[in-house]
């Protein structure tokens, strides 16, 4: 469990294509401060899992699902990433539920300044619509961020500074490749109505409810 406040940005410093999968080793500090093999760390968003780890990198492996539903592939040797260790239990809760599971890849489509902030309207895949909420929250690249604006298939996010300096989203241009990951609660709602028996107004009646 992740809550989408970046730590750190590290450096893809090496990589290894498989068959429809990868092996990215990372460079980075802060994270491998406490790293174990078997730790959960989010990349751009991503939960992957610590396999090897040395006093200045880590290294994980990239399965097909992930490299197909996620910005994965487009990483190479020298490509920054954003960075977030998994959440202790006695940990502050700074964004949201996270899970670094990706629901899908978003594609910047404009960008606009505004005072200290900068806009940023990202194109999002139709199915996703659903779970998006003006005012909701949304995890891109693994940041946290409040939808500000809804379009017919688009969300628009506000950064502010600390995000623009701290993560690598406030690098990313019209047409840059994001991943995105839906607001958990939303996924769980909605799964919890579409299940069998529905929760209707009959059914709670029927449960004593």
């Amino acid at each position: 469990m992740f809550t989408g406040i970046v730590e750190e940005v590290g450096r893809v410093s090496a990589l290894r294509a498989k068959p429809q999968a990868m092996e990215l080793t990372i460079s980075c500090s802060l994270i491998l401060e406490d790293v174990k093999r078997g730790d959960s760390i989010s990349i751009n968003g991503v939960c992957l899992t610590v396999s090897t780890f040395t006093k200045d990198t880590f290294t994980v492996d990239v399965i097909p699902e992930t490299v197909k539903s996620s910005t994965m592939a487009s990483l190479k040797s020298g490509s920054r990433v954003n960075l977030e260790r998994a959440m202790p239990a006695n940990g502050r809760f700074g964004g949201h539920f996270v899970s670094g599971h990706i629901d899908g890849v978003g594609v910047i489509r404009s960008v606009k300044k505004e005072a200290n902030a900068v806009t940023k309207t990202i194109e999002v895949e139709p199915r996703l619509m659903k779970y998006m909420m003006l005012k909701g929250s949304v995890a891109v690249d693994g940041t946290s961020l409040t939808i500000f604006a809804l379009g017919t298939n688009s969300i628009t996010i506000s950064l502010i500074p600390t995000t623009q300096e701290d993560s690598l989203l406030g690098a990313k241009g019209i047409g840059d490749k994001v991943n995105i990951e839906c607001d958990m609660l939303a996924k769980y709602t909605e799964r919890i109505q579409t299940a069998e028996p529905a929760m209707t107004r009959s059914w709670l009646a029927e449960n004593g409810f």
